[in-house]
């Protein structure tokens, strides 16, 4: 049997509050500050001139691919100077509480 993987992509300057969102499959809270590996995992980050465009990840709880986009507004919350990578993604908490 082929169980075929959900695809979502996510535009993260859409996102209010704290950067957590659900997953749009099955509901699971996913949050940039969870560090557990319990929800979901990283598979794969593409960068564009040196910063960071998309990260991939994948929901644990029911596979679904989730294409996160929208990374400039990071860079422009905090040090617009500073090139926004994925451990800057990892720690959003900081900058969205600011917000």
């Amino acid at each position: 049997m082929n169980i075929k993987m959900e695809r979502f992509k996510i535009d993260l300057t859409e996102i209010e509050g704290e950067g957590d969102f659900p997953c749009p499959h099955c509901g699971e809270i996913i949050s940039p500050d969870d560090d557990s590996g319990m929800v979901y995992d990283i598979i794969e980050s593409t960068e564009a001139d040196g910063e960071l465009e998309k990260v991939t990840i994948k929901c644990k709880k029911c596979g679904s691919a989730i294409q996160l986009e929208g990374f400039s507004l990071f860079k422009e919350i905090g040090n617009s100077e500073k090139i926004f990578d994925i451990e800057d993604y990892l720690n959003l908490q900081e900058k969205f509480m600011s917000f």
